[in-house]
């Protein structure tokens, strides 16, 4: 079982720095941040952008992985994104995991103006989203005919150093979403808001996928982020990780979540148990 950390963006880097460098000293596999524009009761706090986060810490970082966890088309165009992408790959030196998702209706979901898209238009564009990013990573100039998104000679030069481009790590729930996290991801991601046994059904549907798309079941990672199930208390103890940690493993997940422990609601919690934690398994 691998653990990472989820760091929240919402410190200026003078005091962020020293938890990405304790992330990496602490040796978690990957360090993830949250891509909003702002989140929940964050609305009227600090928050800070994914990438310029990430192109921080790429530098001040060695040899931990970095990570958006996740990003969606609520505020993104392909091409763009592609390129800060393709920066964070190489200010890595190709450490750099993009998590993808298709996105919620929360504020950043229509701060640009649009009125709030459906369920199934926020499904239809994450899916076009995804494939175009994957055609725009691989390849030095592409042109893109989408329903939501177009371009003409885009170009992704030099390339990733990561090849053929960078890892994707799909958030995904639904028959259709897994689907997709199959056929172009190299790492699947569940929240389980209702916690670990609706993960375990969702691993069931991660092992049908496989299946159907001839995948062998063990080629796609498969993480857990803890925190949205409130009955599952995994940084009380090493004992209480210990326990759950186990739980996730025995029905198919590779790599578990756990959020940096905050002073304060949302992910309240004791650096000291968390680091306790990390010596214990991150040290295997």
């Amino acid at each position: 079982m691998r653990v990472s950390i989820v760091i929240l963006p919402e410190a200026r880097w003078s005091v962020a720095r020293h938890w990405w460098k304790l992330a990496e000293e602490l040796q978690f596999h990957t360090a993830w941040t949250y891509d909003h524009l702002t989140w929940r009761s964050f609305q009227d706090e600090a928050w800070f952008g994914a990438t310029t986060t990430l192109a921080a810490a790429a530098i001040e970082t060695q040899t931990i992985r970095i990570g958006t966890l996740v990003a969606t088309p609520n505020f993104r165009h392909p091409v763009t994104f592609a390129k800060e992408v393709m920066g964070l790959d190489d200010l890595s030196g190709g450490r750099f995991t993009l998590g993808l998702g298709s996105g919620g209706t929360g504020f950043d979901a229509h701060a640009l103006g649009q009125a709030p898209w459906s369920m199934a238009e926020r499904t239809s564009r994450f899916h076009e989203f995804m494939s175009h990013l994957d055609t725009l990573l691989r390849q030095p100039a592409s042109s893109l005919h989408g329903e939501h998104y177009q371009a003409s000679d885009a170009r992704s030069v030099p390339g990733c150093i990561q090849q053929p481009r960078v890892p994707f790590a799909v958030s995904a729930f639904g028959p259709r979403g897994i689907a997709a996290a199959v056929k172009l991801g190299q790492s699947w991601i569940t929240t389980g808001p209702d916690g670990l046994a609706e993960a375990s059904r969702q691993v069931q549907l991660v092992r049908s996928a496989c299946e159907a798309a001839g995948r062998p079941f063990d080629d796609l990672e498969r993480h857990y982020v803890s925190g949205p199930c409130e009955a599952e208390r995994w940084l009380d103890s090493v004992e209480s990780f210990t326990d759950l940690a186990g739980q996730a493993a025995a029905f198919g997940i590779t790599d578990i979540v756990l959020h940096r422990p905050r002073a304060t609601e949302p992910f309240a919690g004791k650096i000291h148990i968390l680091e306790a934690i990390a010596d214990r398994f991150n040290s295997r």
